[in-house]
């Protein structure tokens, strides 16, 4: 039985890098953001300009005037990784210590403070359910979530066993207008835009 488990885990290991390379390999050549779950790959067909753009330049602005300098709210590269998981994700901002940013290769998971997502219109529940049950799997301390369709979010926190594994304890929700709490640090959410046209990708 542990030869049987043994080989389980490492044909999970096989998949998961053959999966990693794929998407590495096609970096910048698809259109959106490929990211690796235990269910396989993900494509979010997220466009490149947009509300969804202009929230994640927002939340990194007003982030970045309250939190010290040795602290970021990172945008673009590289991934973060657990390969015993088998999850390769890049959340839309980082909030993450310069310190821990100086690494080769992708982040460790359990060295962000906060992982933030704007939820896209092709594939909400990436962002709702995907990533809700993936990033307390890999370690991240706190997930907070901007939908510019309902102009609505929660933050989770308090990670704590289940059966299922890791899950966030905590869930508090807000709407657009609030102050919200991501880490230690408080933002004002007035002015982030809302997705306009339904027809129109995000």
């Amino acid at each position: 039985m542990t030869i049987a488990s043994g080989n389980a885990r490492q044909g999970a290991s096989h998949r998961y890098k053959a999966m990693r390379d794929f998407v590495q390999s096609t970096d910048d050549s698809l259109p959106g953001k490929l990211e690796v779950t235990k269910e396989g790959i993900v494509h979010d067909m997220m466009a490149p300009v947009g509300p969804h753009e202009l929230t994640t330049v927002h939340l990194r602005r007003r982030l970045e005037k309250v939190m010290p300098e040795e602290i970021v709210a990172h945008t673009g590269e590289p991934d973060v990784e657990d390969e015993a998981e088998g999850i390769m994700r890049r959340p839309d901002v980082m909030v993450i210590a310069l310190s821990d940013m100086d690494v080769p290769g992708s982040f460790d998971p359990r060295t962000l403070l906060a992982a933030i997502e704007i939820v896209s219109r092709s594939n909400p529940d990436n962002d709702w359910v995907s990533k809700v049950r993936d990033y307390p799997l890999i370690g991240i301390p706190s997930y907070a979530i901007f939908d510019p369709r309902t102009g609505t979010g929660a933050v989770l926190t308090d990670i704590h066993a289940t059966p299922e594994g890791p899950r966030y304890a905590t869930r508090k929700d807000f709407v657009y207008g609030e102050d919200v709490t991501i880490g230690d640090w408080t933002i004002s959410t007035d002015g982030l835009p809302r997705y306009q046209d339904p027809a129109a990708g995000a």
